[in-house]
């Protein structure tokens, strides 16, 4: 993902990787005179930067205290930002184990789900994106953003729209575990995907989360395969 454009953009990806690093600890109180001081921003832009933070329960502010950083259990850890801080923070691997958990929770449901619910709109769109991986094959930037593609519209295809809202996590989580993957030696996806796409267009539910769990241990393995390459 891109860095922030512009002052105040540049301003909170600074502060919010510093402290999910730990380089800014939990309870610390932010001396606001330094940090503008050191960020060369005016206190408008800081000021609106840690409002930012604020909405994502990661800093707060009290009278006679100052702004602080709240505890880490307040935070929003679904936040695209802090997701992808985390990976900045070299908390990476930690963070993929979690996804990996979050996806064997869901992602076989969502298959089963969209075994029992997909019409024919949908097959058409659960092919296109498993063609648009086997093109993207060979170029890691077009394969992640295939990925990305098939696991949306899979959500989408279960016709559940709090399970659409996982979105969130599984994007921003998936975009950082597929950089490491497809930047490095793995097998074709495409089979592992397609057999999923094949159970539900047979609208076998078992066989649709059985394919699935197959694929998410394939995952696994690919990305500790891709972590020892490297």
């Amino acid at each position: 993902m891109a860095a922030p454009r512009g002052v105040h953009g540049q301003t909170v990806e600074a502060l919010g990787r510093r402290i999910v690093a730990g380089d800014i600890p939990e309870g610390a109180t932010l001396d606001i005179a330094a940090l503008r001081a050191e960020l060369d921003v005016s206190l408008t832009a800081l000021r609106e930067a840690l409002k930012v933070l604020s909405a994502k329960g990661i800093i707060d502010a009290r009278q006679k205290r100052g702004t602080f950083v709240r505890p880490r259990a307040d935070w929003h850890l679904l936040d695209v930002d802090v997701i992808r801080w985390h990976f900045a923070a070299s908390a990476g691997e930690r963070l993929c184990e979690m996804l990996h958990e979050v996806r064997e929770i869901v992602e076989p449901a969502v298959a089963r789900l969209a075994a029992l619910r997909a019409c024919a709109a949908d097959l058409v769109a659960l092919d296109r994106a498993i063609d648009q991986m086997a093109v993207a094959e060979g170029d890691p930037s077009a394969a992640v953003a295939a990925d990305l593609n098939f696991h949306r519209t899979l959500l989408a295809v279960s016709h559940n729209e709090l399970l659409q809202r996982m979105e969130v996590v599984l994007a921003t989580g998936l975009a950082e575990r597929d950089r490491v993957v497809h930047g490095g030696p793995h097998d074709d996806p495409v089979p592992s995907h397609r057999a999923v796409v094949d159970a539900i267009r047979e609208g076998d539910a078992a066989g649709a989360e059985k394919a699935m769990r197959r694929l998410l241990d394939k995952s696994i393995h690919d990305e500790r395969n891709a972590r020892d390459a490297a």
